[in-house]
């Protein structure tokens, strides 16, 4: 029997066999240098007397034929139709058979989806979990109508289903142990990356993925370049583990990780240093970061957390778990218990010194901004919101924490109140985790302090309901995502802080701290960098791998050489060429004139507005009217159909809406241009048919061409005039900078027969319905 759960639980606490796309945003054709991770073995004696190392021992005593790291060996386990003996490594194309699928609000737009394919029963009801989170304050009868219908459609097909108010999706995928470590567990939101703070490997999916997955229980997924971030020392007093996420987002932020894996490790005091609830907040915000998972390890820390899950889940209810968290489960994780192969190979590998860590805040407007909190409490930045919500930061260890600040205050002959004229909104994770700041005494704390609480959700967070910022206001919030216009008005201003920073600012009018960060004797610097963190073994690259660097770099320079080659006037000769593959009806070449959105980290809220993004029924006029909205205002009067758009790097970074796509589309745009792009932004212009290439030299002469003397001066959206031309058939595009200027030519990425199909059919929704109907 499947599960329903309301508020009175929560409160006892086949197209497997079609063509998959291989590419669904073409990129230049160059080599890239991956650097190979040294081989190293170490085992101390303590570690051989401990049970509980015996998984990690056993892979030490025998080398494996082939390395891989944990994220690659989660995969393994979650891949079908692999070849006998396949190990997979980084780059390998699967079909992923995940653990467990979630969606939000979205679910309904999804379940049309699966119908819409031909789809009449989910293939396995214990697969998927459905949450309903995102719009909850919308008392509208046309989104109370559309939580029926999900209601009613999980019911249909026997799927966990938790209603309004239960719960934001993610926290109720960790505490309910949907979420499980060694497994990989997908939802339709761009923050899925949060269950790798219980070393589940995370990522998220796009809405006709689940529509997939609830079809055929599977999907295709590329496994990404993997990084190694190392943590050093250990968290100093008054330090979060939303500091660390801030400061690896505003310290490392020239896409370091964009579109990469993250594994983060350390040792055993290093990582017994970040609680579970710390480690959830940095893997939460690793999408922030650029990466598509944040992986922490499975030890001892995270199995002591499991544990006390476990025995409170059982007490309560005499002796039987009450979600998925029991001690068995437990038994059967440390039996089979999975870690990085020593010698497995990473892309590229940074470290952080926590020790040298103090308290950041982000913004505002920008993650990829980080400041001292000393630094900004010296600018006595006045506030008139703040907010504690949020999947990142509302857990009652959370709430605990901006309680003390008020508690401290009241020792301290402070009137433990809010300052005049600032707001302060809360709102729990989950009901459990409400229930136990409330038997706590935290909730009623913040309450007699006159904090105004919210249904628990993601409400002001994605920019629904109750509190957002108005035009000329400055918040500061414990959430995970401050882009212009994200919480409410595009002129605002957002920070993002740790919970006691965002109740301490509250209780001041302005951005301040409680006090309780203490200085290392000797530290001046936050210490970051490239490697490990271990000078010596930094320092001791092999011989191997010195000349896998020296080859690399000449193998850069040749590709160099052969781009600049292709970028004469003259006309290739056309043997020389290798020629791709036009469908019947597929245009050979596709071209326009450039209008230029010039900014980097383009997100998916600027692309299309989050008010609009839970808006079922939005017309495609409307659609095109606000596409671009929150970037530039005078975009949609700039625009014109048949325009090719180009923007800089890591375009369509930020959540997993589909309508930044189609919103384009919407606008008569076929065809987006990027120095790069935010992988989930790729996945759905594929999914949705819209083209995309990769030309970075084309972002780099529109900026010199265009550059202004200031930032103020520089236009967002500029007719540049230019005409572009891609040329599918031979792989190729063509730039001519203005009447009269110069025209060069590059070579990019192929876009194959079986994506122009994709894209011919008007998506891959639709392309599985037709495939469905020849079956």
């Amino acid at each position: 029997m499947r599960r329903f759960v309301g508020r009175s639980l929560a409160a006892r606490a086949s197209i497997s066999n079609y063509a998959i796309p291989r590419r669904s945003i073409c990129r230049p054709m160059t080599r890239a240098y991956t650097a190979t991770a040294q081989q190293r073995q170490t085992a101390f004696h303590s570690q051989i007397e401990d049970p509980t190392s015996s998984a990690i021992l056993s892979s030490l005593k025998t080398a494996p034929e082939t390395p891989q790291t944990l994220t690659e060996k989660i995969v393994q386990r979650y891949s079908v139709g692999l070849a006998q003996g396949k190990k997979v490594k980084a780059g390998d194309y699967v079909t992923l058979a995940p653990h467990h699928c979630m969606t939000h609000d979205n679910s309904w737009p999804v379940a049309l989806k699966f119908m819409s394919i031909g789809a009449s029963k989910i293939h396995d009801n214990k697969q998927i979990v459905m949450t309903l989170d995102h719009d909850v304050q919308n008392k509208s009868e046309t989104n109370l109508k559309k939580y029926q219908q999900i209601e009613g459609f999980a019911k249909k097909h026997g799927v966990d289903f938790y209603p309004a108010g239960r719960g934001i999706g993610h926290q109720i995928m960790v505490e309910e142990g949907y979420a499980w470590p060694g497994t990989v567990t997908v939802a339709s939101d761009s923050h899925s990356n949060m269950y790798g703070g219980v070393g589940c490997l995370g990522t998220p999916m796009v809405r006709t993925d689940a529509a997939s997955i609830w079809a055929t229980g599977r999907t295709w997924w590329q496994i990404p370049p993997i990084a190694k971030v190392t943590l050093t020392g250990i968290l100093p007093l008054g330090v979060t583990g939303k500091d660390v996420i801030v400061a690896l987002c505003g310290l490392f932020n020239q896409d370091d990780v964009l579109n990469h894996a993250i594994e983060f490790n350390g040792s055993e005091e290093t990582m017994a240093s970040i609680p579970v609830d710390d480690r959830l907040t940095i893997a939460n915000m690793t999408t922030e970061w650029g990466a598509l998972t944040g992986l922490f390890p499975i030890d001892s820390t995270l199995k002591t957390w499991l544990r006390a899950k476990a025995t409170v889940a059982a007490v309560i209810n005499d002796g039987v778990a009450l979600n998925q968290i029991s001690h068995e489960r437990i038994d059967e994780l440390i039996r089979n218990q999975l870690s990085a192969d020593p010698g497995a190979t990473y892309a590229k590998s940074i470290y952080l010194n926590l020790s040298t860590l103090a308290p950041f805040v982000a913004g505002p407007n920008s993650v990829k901004v980080a400041t001292p909190l000393k630094d900004l409490q010296a600018q006595n930045i006045k506030l008139d919101k703040a907010y504690l919500v949020s999947c990142t930061n509302s857990r009652a260890s959370d709430l605990a924490a901006a309680a003390r600040v008020f508690r401290e205050a009241a020792q301290n002959g402070v009137e433990p109140k809010i300052a005049a004229g600032v707001n302060f909104y809360i709102a729990a994770a989950s009901i459990p985790e409400q229930e136990l700041a409330e038997e706590t005494g935290d909730w009623q704390v913040l309450l007699d302090a006159g904090a105004q609480p919210l249904p628990s959700g993601c409400g002001p967070c994605i920019g629904l309901g109750t509190g957002l910022l108005e035009p000329g206001e400055v918040g500061i919030s414990a959430s995970n995502r401050n882009f212009k216009g994200r919480m409410g008005s595009t002129d605002a201003k957002a920070y993002l802080a740790s919970p006691e920073v965002v109740a301490a600012s509250a209780l001041q009018g302005k951005i301040a701290g409680p006090g309780w960060y203490e200085k290392p004797e000797g530290v001046e610097k936050v210490i970051i960098g490239e490697g490990n963190g271990n000078l010596e073994q930094d320092k001791a690259m092999s011989i191997e791998d010195a000349l896998e660097k020296l080859i690399a770099q000449a193998d850069s320079l040749i590709s160099v050489a052969e781009q600049s080659e292709g970028s004469s006037t003259e006309a290739e000769p056309e043997g020389e060429e290798t020629l791709t593959d036009i469908l019947p009806g597929f245009p050979e070449k596709v071209e326009g004139e450039i209008v230029f959105c010039d900014a980097d980290n383009i997100n998916t809220d600027g692309i299309y507005p989050g008010k609009y993004t839970y808006q079922d029924g939005v017309s495609v006029e409307k659609m095109a009217e606000v596409c671009m909205e929150n970037y530039d205002k005078a975009f949609g009067g700039i625009a014109k159909a048949g325009d090719i758009l180009v923007a800089g790097f890591n375009f369509g970074c930020g959540s997993s809406r589909e309508q930044a796509a189609t919103a384009i589309l919407a606008k008569k745009i076929p065809l987006v241009v990027a120095g790069s792009f935010g992988n989930i932004f790729s996945r759905n212009s594929i999914n949705n048919a819209l083209m995309g290439v990769e030309v970075p030299k084309l972002v780099q002469r529109l900026r010199e061409t265009f550059k202004s003397e200031t930032e103020e001066g520089k236009a967002l959206t500029r007719r540049t005039g230019w005409k572009f031309l891609w040329d599918v058939r031979r792989s190729k595009v063509t730039v001519t900078e203005g009447e009269g200027g110069q025209t060069w030519s590059q070579r990019v990425g192929e876009l194959p027969p079986n994506v122009q199909e994709i894209i011919a059919r008007g998506g891959l929704e639709k392309w599985v319905k037709h495939e469905i109907s020849k079956a």
